[in-house]
């Protein structure tokens, strides 16, 4: 979940969600891709569970409703087939062998591969609206005959994820729209909601690849409790760079955090005070400044916006000089997890491997 740096567009310590959560734009990712032809979208399927077939249609039928994490019930004569999402919503919906016509959103990195935020979308066959934060071709959207837009809401007013401030009232105007709630709960919660959602799709939810990964997500909740028991003096601080800050995230708002304190994982706290110029999501520190919270092991946020450990330790001595660093103790944290069994599980079984196997440096 994005505790992230603020925006490019933002100036000054502002408190909106979108202007302290986005990083659109900041390394100039590439634009509109293609639309994918029927053909390739029956290649992009293969393997994968689910009640849709291959042009998409839904494989259940009647009349079709959900209500979604704003409390509003969505109501139609049949189930959605041309739903346009926010990339990660895709890529989870995906994993339930519902597609989508179109996404939004971080979707392929400026080298052409696909972003993390992609899963196992194949991006090269995918149209996309908008790869950037602020992006969004709202005459492209609105020539798809949209039945359903579907994101994530990273605050407590509805707002949804990457759906741009400006073309918000036109491109809601387009079709219904379904939010899913990613704030200030466990992220046990959105992941049965983004399933009950790709159930009413059409998705088979009792196909034995859904199950194996909804154990192993249980299997791997167990372990990384167990690792966080045995082990309470491992300190996990989460982090996001920029060329100018280091953000330090904070356990509450973001559900994958809120998560791992259940389970026991000390995670370093920036104080209350700091965190006021995020709203409430982080502390903003100088590199020189980068080692005010001792800890044993980092955990720095994966997207493609933020400065990777690669690029840091060419770049960034005060980063080098981290005891954590220096004991390669570093991991990738999926800051916006996709919300599906499958893809959150190896989240948890890598953070519990990081504490299992971390030396004392703090």
């Amino acid at each position: 979940m994005p505790s992230s740096p603020l925006s490019s567009r933002t100036t000054g310590a502002l408190t909106s969600r979108r202007s302290v959560l986005a990083v659109g734009g900041a390394l100039g990712l590439t634009g509109l891709l293609a639309a994918c032809g029927e053909s390739e979208e029956k290649k992009a399927d293969s393997g994968k569970p689910g009640g849709t077939d291959s042009g998409g249609k839904s494989a259940k039928k009647g009349p079709w409703t959900f209500t979604d994490d704003r409390k509003k019930a969505v109501k139609k004569d049949a189930v959605p087939t041309n739903i346009v999402a926010f990339t990660g919503v895709a890529a989870a919906l995906f994993d339930y062998g519902i597609k989508v016509k179109a996404v939004f959103g971080p979707t392929k990195t400026q080298g052409g591969k696909a972003d993390v935020q992609a899963g196992d979308l194949d991006v090269d066959k995918l149209t996309v609206l908008g790869n950037e934060w602020g992006q969004f071709n709202v005459e492209e959207y609105a020539a798809l005959s949209p039945d359903l837009l579907i994101s994530t809401m990273f605050d407590g007013s509805g707002t949804l994820w990457y759906v741009p401030e400006e073309s918000e009232k036109q491109i809601l105007g387009l079709a219904d729209s379904v939010g899913i709630s990613v704030y200030d709960r466990q992220l046990t919660a959105p992941l049965q909601r983004m399933l009950e959602l790709a159930a009413s799709l059409g998705a088979d939810v009792k196909a034995k690849q859904v199950t194996d990964a909804k154990k192993r997500f249980e299997a791997a909740a167990a372990r990384l409790r167990k690792a966080a028991k045995a082990r309470p003096e491992i300190k996990v601080l989460v982090g996001s760079a920029s060329q100018e800050i280091f953000y330090v995230s904070g356990s509450n708002l973001s559900a994958d955090l809120e998560y791992f304190t259940s389970l026991g994982v000390n995670i370093v706290e920036p104080s209350e005070s700091a965190k006021k110029a995020s709203g409430g999501w982080f502390e903003n520190l100088s590199w020189e400044n980068v080692d005010k919270y001792p800890a044993d092991v980092l955990l720095m946020d994966n997207r493609t916006s933020a400065l990777q450990p690669d690029a840091l330790t060419k770049a960034k001595p005060t980063w080098n000089k981290l005891p954590a660093v220096k004991a390669g103790q570093v991991v990738p944290r999926v800051t916006e997890p996709i919300y599906s069994y499958g893809k959150v599980a190896p989240i948890l079984e890598d953070l519990a491997k990081a504490i299992e196997t971390a030396k004392k440096v703090s």
